[in-house]
């Protein structure tokens, strides 16, 4: 099991992709190529008696590239990061912080895997992979990518919900300037708010909405409490980058916070004792 970080500072645990998983995928995948390369093998033949030798080298050279280059980064790239071979195994190629790859990833592991998996009989992918803490070889290592066990991703800890009476402000917010492991910590507190005793979280949370509120405009509204702004930034931001990976938008827990008001960051503070019906008290 290994954590990954993504663009929307959500931890995933995944199960990474042992090495006899890999294997057995890239296994099916090389048996699909070399059978396309006998069928070609035996066009060529057949096109020999027409053709002179130097044009049937040009194409059995040119064909045999599209095979093992072309094939796999086209397939990679179109399916994002699963083979037919990965799809019958249950493995998926993502980048390092657990998005979906590009043409660009499939394109150096095809390149290096004509090394590490044609070239060497297997034996630089193997050893690589051996050694490697993650499973990955050459190709991942340049790439930038990992190979994980798809059908058993769980997502580590509960999601902000958007406070419904910042849903309009924040959809305005610049988050440009937000670093990853800000916001990371953000999300962190929020999930561990419950657990947290409360002149922890009473200082943590004032501390990270504080540092969050400095690399973020526009300023939240006056009297809004720590822990409802920092969900608002963690939720809006997680929002956005589903509509960036144009997929689905991840179902959200709510997160429940403490039954306390936490003091407002901000001027023209409410009373200390949230009246009745205060939109920002955290739910009991």
């Amino acid at each position: 099991m290994t954590e990954l970080v993504t663009g929307e500072a959500v931890v995933l645990e995944l199960r990474l992709a042992k090495w006899p998983a890999r294997a057995l995928a890239a296994s099916i995948d090389i048996a699909v190529q070399i059978t396309l390369l006998i069928l070609l093998s035996t066009v060529v033949v057949g096109l020999l008696s027409s053709v002179d030798a130097a044009l049937a080298a040009a194409i059995v050279t040119v064909s045999s590239l599209l095979i093992f280059i072309g094939l796999p980064v086209t397939v990679e790239t179109l399916s994002r990061g699963r083979s037919l071979g990965k799809l019958a195994v249950g493995l998926r190629v993502v980048r390092e912080d657990g998005g979906p790859i590009r043409f660009r990833h499939a394109f150096v592991r095809a390149l290096l895997g004509l090394v590490e998996l044609w070239l060497s009989s297997g034996v630089i992918a193997t050893l690589v992979s051996l050694f490697s803490t993650q499973g990955r070889r050459v190709g991942d290592f340049l790439a930038g990518t990992l190979v994980l066990r798809e059908r058993v991703p769980v997502t580590a800890g509960a999601v902000a919900m958007m406070p419904p009476a910042l849903a309009g402000w924040a959809t305005g917010l610049d988050l440009s300037a937000l670093p990853d492991d800000l916001a990371l910590a953000a999300r962190q507190y929020l999930s561990r708010m419950p657990d947290l005793a409360p002149e922890v979280r009473e200082t943590m949370g004032r501390s990270m909405a504080t540092a969050v509120a400095q690399v973020t405009t526009p300023a939240p509204p006056p009297g809004v409490p720590a822990w409802a702004f920092l969900a608002a930034v963690v939720a809006e931001r997680r929002r956005r980058e589903s509509l960036r990976l144009s997929g689905p938008m991840p179902m959200q827990m709510p997160v429940n916070p403490p039954p306390y008001a936490a003091p407002p960051l901000y001027a023209t503070p409410p009373p200390v004792e949230s009246p009745p019906g205060d939109r920002f008290a955290p739910p009991g």
